[in-house]
């Protein structure tokens, strides 16, 4: 590395999307027999949960549907029981293995911690479901080789504000211009940006059609050489050789000037 290259020394992957695909099919189902369990009248389908997709948190999300008259109304209290519920529901998803990671995310991290970058999550998702996540998607052993696990509330705003990712760099003591953030949402990259971060996305059927503009790579997938090529929506530093996202495509978005 010349003098004047910034080097990737960190990155930091967003969960629900980038991770795996937890929306759709963990996340909404859990919500939707929380609410059966509870023996509420209301189901999110997956048009509806594509509006509330819009709004980030849990507990945040069920506030705005009953503000827009979707769900009866309740006590705050009630809708921290009812989230509970549904996190022990989205753990039971997960346990039962019917939320696989998505295409490339295993090399890709594999690839990275080998060549020894330090790894972080930087999510709003609860820790208690990002641990069911690492420990039945990913492996027990990734709850060491991430250096740093930041989810849920323990900043006061969630994205896009950018306090999830600067609690993140602060924990691990890197600085913005050596990291790099994995997203799947335009909350995410607000997010990202608005923390001083390069970022890539992985657009899912959720966030398709989200604004990312000014991303410094934007594709449907991670991909892998076993697949079909990824498909490029945006590719601000033109480069090459794009069958599947490597890390040596993240050290040279981190490298580009």
């Amino acid at each position: 590395m010349g003098s004047n290259m910034t080097e990737l020394k960190c990155i930091l992957w967003d969960v629900d999307g980038t991770l795996a695909d937890t929306e759709r099919d963990g996340h909404r189902v859990a919500f939707n027999r929380a609410f059966e369990e509870a023996g509420l009248d209301r189901r999110w389908d997956v048009a509806t949960y594509a509006v509330l997709l819009k709004v980030t948190g849990g507990k945040e999300r069920m506030k705005f549907d009953i503000e827009r008259g979707g769900m009866p109304d309740m006590p705050y209290k009630k809708i921290v029981e009812l989230h509970a519920r549904k996190t022990i529901h989205y753990q039971t998803l997960i346990a039962d293995g019917l939320i696989p990671l998505r295409a490339g995310v295993r090399r890709l991290l594999e690839e990275a911690y080998g060549a020894g970058i330090t790894l972080g999550v930087a999510t709003t998702t609860t820790p208690a479901a990002l641990d069911a996540l690492i420990e039945h998607s990913l492996g027990r052993e990734w709850f060491d080789r991430f250096a740093v696990l930041a989810a849920g509330d323990i900043v006061p705003a969630k994205k896009p504000a950018p306090d999830i990712y600067t609690y993140a760099m602060q924990q691990l003591g890197v600085a913005p211009e050596n990291t790099l953030a994995l997203e799947d949402s335009g909350n995410g990259f607000l997010s990202a940006q608005a923390a001083g971060l390069k970022c890539v996305i992985t657009i899912n059927d959720y966030t398709a059609n989200q604004n990312f503009e000014g991303a410094d790579l934007v594709v449907s997938e991670f991909g892998a050489a076993g697949r079909n090529a990824v498909d490029v929506l945006i590719n601000k530093h033109d480069l090459t050789g794009l069958h599947c996202v490597t890390l040596a495509h993240l050290k040279a978005i981190v490298a580009a000037v």
